[in-house]
């Protein structure tokens, strides 16, 4: 299946629109996408994992790979680093976002296939899918649900399920 998220703040959750939150740039085609730019990626993005807070709820109920994080879990954003675009264990000597946040962002995370299959330098790293701000403010280029449908999408999405962003 693949799941549709459009510019205009809504996705598709085979059937059922449901509002998203996306970046504060709008939507760039993926080749033109940067590090940094606030803009959420085009194309079709295999979903490959789920992250989650084991200490704020259970694993989420869904057919995908689940994995639980942990305080010292982050995700390298530096350019110019060998892990760009991977999971790392912080602290990390090059720029690295924290997996584990204070706020809820980040309890449950759909790891997305961007820019991964192998990383180009510069070209976005962190395209996740993963929990909105309760007004639904811009993320930093992610797409963004609120729990409750992000927990719709999980119990619907299967291995080889996909995230499209369209314009």
């Amino acid at each position: 299946m693949i799941f549709t998220a459009h510019s205009d703040g809504w996705l598709d959750l085979g059937g059922r629109k449901v509002r998203c939150a996306l970046g504060p740039a709008g939507v760039i085609a993926a080749a033109d996408k940067r590090e940094g730019d606030g803009k959420t990626p085009l194309g079709v993005w295999p979903i490959r994992r789920v992250l989650y807070r084991p200490d704020r709820g259970p694993a989420p109920k869904t057919a995908l790979p689940v994995q639980p994080i942990a305080p010292e879990d982050g995700w390298c954003d530096a350019s110019d680093d060998p892990a760009y675009n991977r999971p790392v264990r912080l602290p990390y000597p090059a720029s690295a976002e924290h997996l584990w946040r204070d706020d809820h962002l980040y309890d449950r995370v759909v790891i997305l296939g961007h820019n991964d299959d192998p990383p180009v330098p510069g070209l976005g790293s962190a395209i996740f899918l993963h929990l909105a701000w309760p007004d639904y403010r811009a993320t930093q280029g992610c797409v963004a649900l609120a729990p409750a449908d992000l927990d719709e999408f999980l119990a619907k999405a299967s291995p080889g399920d996909a995230l499209e962003i369209t314009g």
